[in-house]
């Protein structure tokens, strides 16, 4: 029998590099940088780049770089300049462009990159500087040590509140980000930002004087594409270190995404792509898929935003802090589950390593589970364990409503994308429990007697009645018809009341031994604090149990 996602210090949900200097500062210089309109630029508008394969890419560097010295010469840089080239485009037309970075005897010049525009024909038709000044200092000799300037980078990387900050040195570089050029020390400092997220702090200091001349951080937060398995194409934050994009998620406390890659213990590696697309949209059974990774890195987001945004909660813990998510854990894992001593997710990857448990309610019903563990903490066993599983579907789905994803609405449905059961039906339905097989639609005495995963049916079936009512109806295209044990009629109060009111019990009414008798009282007094002890929000709370047999 497949295991209902069951838990042993851990809560299932389921059936039983440092950056290229000179690439950073052109992007980050572009207030101040200089560019040569190339000549002919207008009729160049309209040709679009072409997708170059990657040996044509390479051919296109490599004979590049092999005519850098006199492309150096043709477009006027003194006898001290070398280039290197660090990328080419090409378009339609044929024109070329290639991006270089510079030297100056021997030391790299930051801020002095350029592109070189040339023609089908061969003709360079202009240049586009970072910095057009002459590239040319007096001296090369440094009049304070490296490891001055290394000094005061790391102090100035801890008064930005970078945690364990750490270097490996100052290097002599020539800076020309400001205009003229002049010799200075470039200091990478180390060690964690004060979210968490991984520290490059590049520090520039003149080497004459010691004056700190520029900083900036070489970890990015760029915008990614995710091509999920369940989402569609999703947009994904990434972090950018040099030319490699990496599933951290700094705007969410630095939620990370590791592949496992079928190992069951450790972290794993952590997701990374030289293009910023996530994933194929389709399943693959490769455990260096990355689909299951887009998956887990969209549902994590989205869970954040959805406390961040409906309750005010910032992260699991409300400290800021993200989690970090595993995929491809073990070979064919039907399962995935919270572990809240590594405070991370783990997903499986079902059946024949292709069916991923990584859709949107199950990623947020895993880190709802921490949640609860950082709250109520309600004990996984009897009517307690239902509650905490049924408080990770409640606000599973509240999270799929959220996100409102056109290729996953919003549903009363707990794992319907996952196929867990292999014939394309639902994990669990919060209309009518029962429908699974084996979860409660009512309390009785002998619900805690239950597995966890079948008792938290009633609640389950509470949330669905309070938000929607009884009775028959359809929503988003769904058909349900929600039954109540006295045969009352019960009108809903609609899903962000009702997600409101069970919040505000779970943190603040619900403790570790809390039983469905608890949990009535508990959102109760949720209702009468949010709504009054007298309003239609705090009868329909009492309907709602009443319709599921727990009464006063």
């Amino acid at each position: 029998m497949t295991p209902r996602y069951a838990r042993h210090k851990r809560t299932t949900l389921a059936v039983a590099t440092a950056v290229a200097a000179g690439a950073l500062l052109s992007t980050g210089l572009a207030a101040n940088a200089s560019a040569q309109t190339p000549a002919g630029a207008a009729a160049r508008t309209a040709a679009a780049p072409t997708s170059l394969s990657a040996a044509a890419r390479t051919s296109l560097i490599q004979k590049a770089q092999a005519g850098a010295a006199a492309t150096a010469q043709q477009i006027g840089l003194g006898a001290k300049e070398k280039l290197v080239v660090k990328d080419v485009v090409k378009d339609a037309d044929g024109t070329v462009h290639t991006r270089y970075e510079r030297t100056y005897a021997g030391l790299p010049v930051l801020g002095g990159d350029l592109v070189v525009h040339t023609a089908k024909s061969g003709k360079t038709e202009g240049v586009t500087r970072a910095n057009k000044a002459a590239i040319k200092v007096a001296s090369l000799k440094p009049q304070i040590t490296a490891a001055k300037a290394e000094k005061q980078a790391v102090s100035a990387a801890k008064t930005l509140g970078s945690a364990k900050s750490a270097s490996d040195g100052a290097r002599k570089v020539i800076w020309a980000g400001s205009g003229k050029a002049v010799l200075a020390y470039e200091t990478v400092v180390g060690g964690l930002q004060d979210d968490g997220t991984p520290n490059q702090l590049h520090v520039i200091t003149d080497a004459a004087t010691g004056k700190k001349l520029f900083q900036y951080q070489g970890i990015e937060n760029a915008t990614g594409t995710g091509k999920t398995l369940y989402s569609g194409t999703v947009s994904l934050n990434s972090t950018q270190s040099g030319s490699t994009y990496q599933l951290t998620d700094s705007a969410r406390g630095g939620h990370k995404t590791y592949n496992l890659a079928r190992k069951t213990s450790g972290k794993g590696t952590l997701v990374a792509s030289s293009t910023n697309v996530f994933g194929t949209g389709t399943a693959s059974s490769s455990s260096s898929d990355q689909t299951a990774a887009a998956d887990a890195a969209y549902g994590a987001a989205e869970t954040w935003d959805f406390y961040k945004s409906t309750f005010g909660r910032s992260g699991i813990k409300n400290n800021g802090v993200g989690a970090y998510s595993r995929v491809h854990y073990g070979n064919a894992y039907v399962n995935a589950f919270w572990d809240d001593s590594c405070f991370c997710m783990t997903y499986g990857d079902g059946d024949g390593n292709t069916d991923p448990l990584t859709s949107l309610d199950v990623a947020g019903h895993e880190m709802s589970h921490g949640v609860t563990a950082n709250t109520a903490g309600l004990e996984y066993s009897g009517e307690s364990g239902g509650l905490n599983e049924a408080t990770s579907d409640i606000f599973g789905t509240g999270v799929e409503f959220y996100a409102n994803n056109s290729s996953d609405k919003g549903d009363y449905l707990i794992g319907e994308k996952i196929n867990i059961n292999g014939d394309g039906t639902p994990l669990r339905y919060m209309d009518k429990p029962s429908k699974d097989g084996g979860s409660a639609d009512y309390w009785s005495s002998s619900v805690g007697d239950l597995d966890v995963h079948y008792s938290s049916g009633v609640a389950n079936h509470f949330f669905y009645l309070l938000s929607e009512g009884s009775g028959s109806k359809t929503i988003n295209g769904v058909t349900y018809n929600s039954p109540t044990k006295n045969g009352s009629t019960v009108t809903g109060i609609g899903r962000d009341k009702a997600l409101q009111i069970w919040y505000k019990a779970l943190t603040e009414y619900f403790t570790s031994t809390t039983d469905y008798s608890d949990a009535r009282s508990g959102t109760l007094s949720a209702a009468a604090d949010l709504y009054g002890s007298s309003s239609t929000e705090y009868k329909a709370v009492a309907a709602a149990w009443s319709a599921v047999n727990v009464t006063s």
